[in-house]
């Protein structure tokens, strides 16, 4: 549940401890299965994943961490860089092709980050984004196994970003499934922060999936998400001024 577990929590600060309805979404026909694979995520989650982290975080200096985490973004970055040119956003792929350059040379591989000193930000796009862009709909919601949140357009879409992952081409299957759970150990020790606040939330569940949608959107519209509408009878520019209102 680790590869992509990170969006389910991106608007995870903001409503932490809210209860969550338990009603029926139409983005979630299959959530019958999909309650199924997230108890058995969580479970292996508990036994395995989770205390692995806490054991990572706890004995590896910070230094550390923090050059392993640059090292993975960095490696990855070539999806990034690809579908920023298959979505028509030239300038934003050169840029980001010049920031992978930059940290692979200066960075020492990637362990250091000087492209954003150098003010180059780091972006994140993928296939499923680029589908979107293409005017691919969701389809369903789908929870996968080990990798979490999901739809049937964004899991489709891991395939090909699988083939512009570096470690994909490693031949021998010993070190790339290795490298793959080194990987999947650092996104998991970053994520357990918002771990601990899901402990407030009423239905973790309904939780995760409403927060991979907004983030989901976010990402695919590059930030520009139309704000939800203000109820016009609080909105404040429909207050009265104390000019008009009338006296007692």
């Amino acid at each position: 549940m680790f590869a992509r577990f990170a969006v389910a929590f991106a608007t995870l600060s903001i409503a932490a401890c809210s209860s969550q309805p338990l009603r029926p979404d139409p983005r979630d026909p299959l959530e019958k299965f999909n309650r199924t694979m997230y108890t058995m995520n969580d479970a292996l989650d508990r036994a395995v994943a989770r205390p692995v982290a806490r054991t990572y975080r706890r004995i590896t200096p910070p230094v550390v961490q923090t050059g392993v985490s640059n090292f993975w973004s960095n490696a990855t970055y070539p999806a990034t860089v690809v579908n920023q040119f298959l979505q028509g956003k030239v300038r934003e792929g050169f840029s980001d092709l010049g920031r992978f350059l930059l940290n692979t040379v200066a960075g020492v591989g990637g362990l250091f980050d000087p492209a954003t000193a150098a003010g180059l930000d780091r972006n994140d796009e993928d296939f499923g984004q680029t589908l979107a862009r293409w005017g691919v709909g969701s389809g369903p919601y789908l929870m996968l196994p080990l990798l979490g949140p999901s739809s049937l357009r964004d899991g489709i879409a891991k395939v090909p970003d699988r083939f512009a992952d570096p470690v994909h081409y490693v031949d021998d299957w010993r070190w790339q499934w290795g490298l793959d759970g080194l990987r999947l150990l650092d996104r998991r020790a970053r994520l357990l922060p918002a771990t601990d606040a899901l402990k407030d939330v009423y239905d973790p569940y309904s939780f995760i999936r409403n927060a991979w949608f907004q983030q989901r959107e976010y990402a695919i519209h590059d930030g520009n998400v139309a704000a939800p509408p203000v109820d016009e009878e609080i909105a404040p520019d429909d207050e009265p001024d104390a000019a008009d209102t009338p006296p007692p």
